[in-house]
This record gives structure tokens, C-alpha cells and sequence, in this order.
């Protein structure tokens, strides 16, 4: 049972468990948003930004990567992890390409955690524009009032009307703030916090990359001792049976 315990790696374990959880959140989150998002530009703006949808594909491209590249680690984390190591890393050409996995895997979840930060600042954007949105949802009297968004006239095609930016009427009103800006402005905090807990399985995952690339290191130089070792031992017991 304690040999069992021994070949686990719980850094990585967690550190996956944090980046699948984040991932199903961000996944679940995003694509539910902008389906709403795309309904809601569709019905009040009379839009249809394919934008939308090429950037939903992106994101769920970068989270599905990066959950396969969490299983990866892992798979690498029992082979380094315990008895396990001194099974897998025992010839000299493992050894090299277990040095050469992690510092693959290195290279790559160093790059992806730069992508994130580019999605979290994203979200961050967007976050920032539907509750500017929601505060002029809020301040609305009655449904007799206009929302104006001509300021954000950089979100819409350069073709796009002055009147198609204003949201007028309770049909649009509604669909503009209950369908469109109040399920989104949730939806986009939680997965800004989904992805903060995916950057933090990423750094996590480098710390255990980097653990595990000394292990196999420090590994290798004791199994180069022990060759040593082993050899001496032979050439003193051929030295021994030469004088009998």
C-alpha cells in the first residue's frame, strides 16, 4: 500500500485536477455566452459578427489543448514519481528522453500560459464593456428611454447604421439587458475566474516539470555512481580469485 502512495505525483495530480476543473468552466461558460451573445447582436442589432464564432472556436482549441496537455504531464509525473523512476529511467537513452519530455513540456505549457494571459486580459475587456452595459440597463426609468452605444462604435462593422446602435423599445430593451448583458456579465466573470485557476495549474505544472527534470537528472548521476560502484566490486573480486 506504501509503495502504491509512493508512485503517485500529487503535485501534478492536483495541479490537473485545478486545470480540468477551470477547463469545464471556461468551456461551459464561454460557449453558453457567446450563443447568447450571438442570439442577442442577431435580435437588437441586426448583426451577425462572425467574429463571434471564430474566436469561440480559438478558445475552445487553446482549453482542449490544454487539458490533453494536463493528462500528458501527469502520465509523465508516475513515470518520474517512486519505485516508477528507477523502472522507467534505467537505461542511459530513457533517461535523455525523459530530460527531453520535460523540457518539451516545459517549453509548451510556457507558451500556453502566455496564450491565457492573453485570453485573461480578453475577458477582462469584455468584462469591463457589459457592465458599462449594465449600469446603463440599470439607469433606465422606464422602457421609454434609448440605450445609446455609439461610443463603442468600434465593436460594430464600419457599415453599421447610428440608429442600429441605439436600443430602443421593450422588446429590445429586454433582450438587450435580461437575454443579453445580465447572463453574459456573470458568465464572463466566472470564466475570467476559470481562467485565473488555469494559469495557476500552469505554473503549477512548471514547478513540477522542473522537479521532475532534476529527479531524472539527479538520476541519472546516481545511477552512473552506482555503475562505478558495481564496477569497481567486479574488478576486486576478479583481483581476489586472481591471487587464489
Amino acid at each position: 500500500m506504501r509503495d502504491c502512495k509512493g508512485r503517485i505525483p500529487y503535485c501534478s495530480l492536483l495541479a490537473t485536477i485545478v486545470c480540468l476543473f477551470g477547463v469545464g468552466v471556461f468551456g461551459l461558460t464561454m460557449n453558453f455566452g457567446a450563443s447568447q451573445m450571438l442570439v442577442m447582436v442577431n435580435e437588437v442589432f441586426h448583426l451577425r459578427p462572425l467574429w463571434i464564432g471564430a474566436v469561440q472556436m480559438l478558445f475552445n482549441i487553446v482549453a482542449i489543448g490544454t487539458a490533453a496537455l494536463g493528462f500528458m504531464i501527469l502520465f509523465l509525473g508516475f513515470l518520474t514519481t517512486g519505485a516508477t523512476r528507477y523502472r522507467a529511467y534505467r537505461a542511459r537513452h530513457s533517461r535523455v528522453g525523459g530530460r527531453k519530455a520535460c523540457a518539451v513540456f516545459m517549453g509548451i505549457t510556457y507558451i500556453l500560459s502566455i496564450v491565457w494571459t492573453l485570453i485573461l486580459c480578453f475577458l477582462v475587456i469584455g468584462a469591463f464593456i457589459t457592465t458599462c452595459f449594465w449600469k446603463m440597463c440599470t439607469s433606465l426609468q422606464n422602457y421609454t428611454e434609448c440605450i445609446d452605444v455609439t461610443q463603442f462604435h468600434f465593436w460594430f462593422p464600419p457599415h453599421t447604421k447610428l440608429e442600429d446602435m441605439k436600443v430602443c423599445g421593450r422588446i429590445e430593451l429586454n433582450a438587450f439587458c435580461k437575454d443579453g448583458v445580465e447572463s453574459s456579465t456573470s458568465l464572463i466573470l466566472l470564466a475570467t475566474l476559470a481562467t485565473l485557476l488555469i494559469q495557476m495549474s500552469l505554473v503549477h505544472y512548471l514547478i513540477c516539470l522542473s522537479a521532475n527534470y532534476a529527479h531524472i537528472r539527479d538520476h541519472e548521476k546516481f545511477q552512473e555512481l552506482q555503475d562505478i560502484q558495481n564496477l569497481n566490486e567486479l574488478e576486486s573480486s576478479a583481483t581476489s580469485n586472481d591471487r587464489f
